[in-house]
């Protein structure tokens, strides 16, 4: 048992921050991502030695993605289901980093804002792909095998969610420039 602790401590733990932020783009909320992040750590702990994998990493976050939508469908089962809407989101132009005064660092912070925004606002099914490949880096094979879903399915989620957030984007700078 202290080995295994040792062994878990070592592979596992260094990922909890990947967990949490995975957690808490898929709940929209804080205090549900810290529960879930508990509950999904005490999992992961009481099978560890069942894991047989390369990536601990992957691991985990299936844990916390499993842990997730267990608390969705407990909690709210209504957002399992959402209807996505093709011009709902899109992401800020990145400012130029040049000059950091104030006004720009409002403004980032701003775009910042929105674009998280829009992410929350984004159906579950891709907030998750989109989380998982432009946030935390896993390949489109990992998240697949994570969401126990084909390629495809992770490509065309990803694409959808970009489109959403390149269209909230849009309709916010018109709406923007229209004041």
């Amino acid at each position: 048992m202290p080995g295994q602790v040792a062994s878990f401590e070592q592979l596992v733990l260094p990922h909890m921050r990947a967990g949490y932020n995975l957690a808490r783009w898929l709940l929209r909320n804080d205090h549900d991502a810290e529960d879930v992040m508990q509950e999904a750590m005490v999992r992961a702990f009481r099978f560890f030695d069942g894991f047989r994998g390369d990536n601990p990493r992957a691991w985990l976050l299936t844990v916390v993605r499993n842990s997730a939508y267990t608390f969705l469908q407990q909690n709210r089962a209504r957002e399992l289901g959402t209807e996505f809407d093709e011009e709902v989101h899109g992401e800020p132009a990145s400012a130029d980093r040049t000059e950091e005064t104030p006004e720009v660092l409002l403004l980032r912070s701003a775009q910042q804002r929105s674009l998280n925004e829009a992410v929350e606002a984004l159906p579950v099914e891709f907030r998750e792909v989109f989380v998982l490949r432009e946030m935390e880096g896993l390949s489109y094979k990992e998240i697949a095998d994570l969401a126990r879903i084909p390629i495809g399915t992770v490509m065309s989620r990803l694409s959808r969610a970009r489109r959403q957030l390149q269209a909230a984007v849009g309709r916010r700078e018109r709406g923007g420039s229209a004041s």
